[in-house]
């Protein structure tokens, strides 16, 4: 027979902190639910972001990935030397010739498609946003030179599979002489993130400083898995928190902020109906008070003992990236948020980039963008 605890005991645990509704600890969630129901509750996912004003008024939402304009498009260029890398990767794990040709002809004929349909035109209409404007002929120019240079490689790789060995990738494709190419396949990886980075910080930006939000009774969660599973459960792993408090222009104390990795998301492909948006904020509340009662309870039973302040980190402790032409500072990111399982992949950019449109008087086109402003691809 299991193991069972003492009933007395059970009982006692339980009557605090063993998650009946009447528990104590309940309770007092409860009642710090009911004296916050009018303050902002600001909830970030993977892709989306919510205010709930307060009050029982409706929410308002705004997406920051998959679903915006030009995330994929250019998310699927960054993409491409990466999988050039993967299928190095799959060779030297011994897949077959014939399969990996038939991986490459895939590969090259998407990328073929992706330059038939990459116009200036097309990124000023159908993609069509501000922080793009003025840049997309450029733009345009850098997919145009990113695909050509890889189709052509993939075709060369075909016909000679030596090519996907890792020291010739590197030395031909990803990073050769830049004294022989305009700009190499690994800054415009990071040109292509940035770029996609300073939208999403832009609308976001300006979307947070226009809502109104009264910063200082602000309830803030970063909820649910970003990325990948090991990624972004702590302030400086996940920029969404950098983003976020830099709006508010430091205004919002940080320790209003919560990642929590493990509560539910949303999206808004899948939001629910207004009942059940209804039902997601009281969780949200809920969920931020009851992390909450431990902090305030602390400061008064333990008030003339010292206190916990929270300090958020600098950034993500990214290198530096010196100037445009900091090519080793470029490839240090790309290689940090590869190999460190709590990195977004994001974080790549994110903070240089959030950090830069504010230092540019949140200009998007004032950004400078390693491997694109300082780049010439026609």
């Amino acid at each position: 027979m299991s193991y069972q605890p003492d009933s007395a005991f059970a009982g006692l645990f339980a009557a605090f902190t063993g998650g009946a509704p009447d528990s104590i600890g309940a309770q007092l969630t409860q009642q710090m639910v009911e004296r916050s129901a009018g303050d902002p509750l600001l909830v970030s996912t993977a892709s989306d972001i919510a205010l709930f004003p307060g009050g029982g008024a409706a929410p308002h939402i705004e997406s920051f990935r998959k679903s915006t304009r030009g995330f994929i498009e250019l998310t699927a260029v960054s993409h491409v030397p990466l999988a050039l890398a993967y299928l190095a990767r799959m060779r030297e794990l011994g897949l077959g010739d014939d399969v990996c040709r038939q991986r490459i002809a895939t590969l090259r004929e998407h990328a073929q498609r992706v330059r038939s349909a990459n116009t200036e035109q097309m990124w000023k209409d159908h993609v069509a946003l501000r922080a793009f404007e003025g840049q997309e002929r450029k733009i345009t120019q850098m997919v145009e030179y990113t695909l050509a240079v890889s189709t052509d490689y993939l075709q060369r790789a075909s016909a000679d599979l030596a090519l996907l060995d890792f020291a010739t990738l590197r030395e031909r494709y990803l990073d050769p002489d830049p004294a022989h190419v305009p700009v190499t396949m690994n800054e415009i990886m990071f040109a292509t993130f940035c770029l996609a980075f300073i939208d999403i910080a832009y609308r976001i930006g300006n979307w947070l400083r226009d809502s109104g939000i009264a910063w200082h009774r602000a309830m803030v969660l970063v909820s649910g898995q970003s990325g990948r599973p090991t990624a972004g459960v702590s302030w400086s792993s996940n920029n969404m928190c950098h983003l976020i408090h830099s709006a508010s222009e430091g205004a919002l104390p940080p320790e209003r902020l919560y990642v929590a990795p493990h509560a539910p998301g949303f999206s808004v492909a899948q939001l629910p109906d207004a009942q059940g948006l209804v039902s997601l904020e009281a969780n949200y509340r809920r969920l931020w008070c009851h992390t909450r009662a431990s902090v305030e309870v602390s400061r008064a039973a333990f008030d003339g003992y010292p206190a916990f302040r929270f300090v958020p980190e600098s950034g993500t402790d990214m290198p530096p990236i010196g100037s445009l032409g900091d090519r080793a500072a470029l490839v240090a990111r790309l290689r940090r948020i590869m190999e460190d399982p709590q990195q977004l992949l994001s974080n790549c950019v994110a903070s240089y980039v959030v950090d830069a449109l504010r230092a540019c008087g949140n200009k998007p086109e004032l950004v400078p963008v390693p491997g694109f402003t300082n780049a010439t691809f026609s």
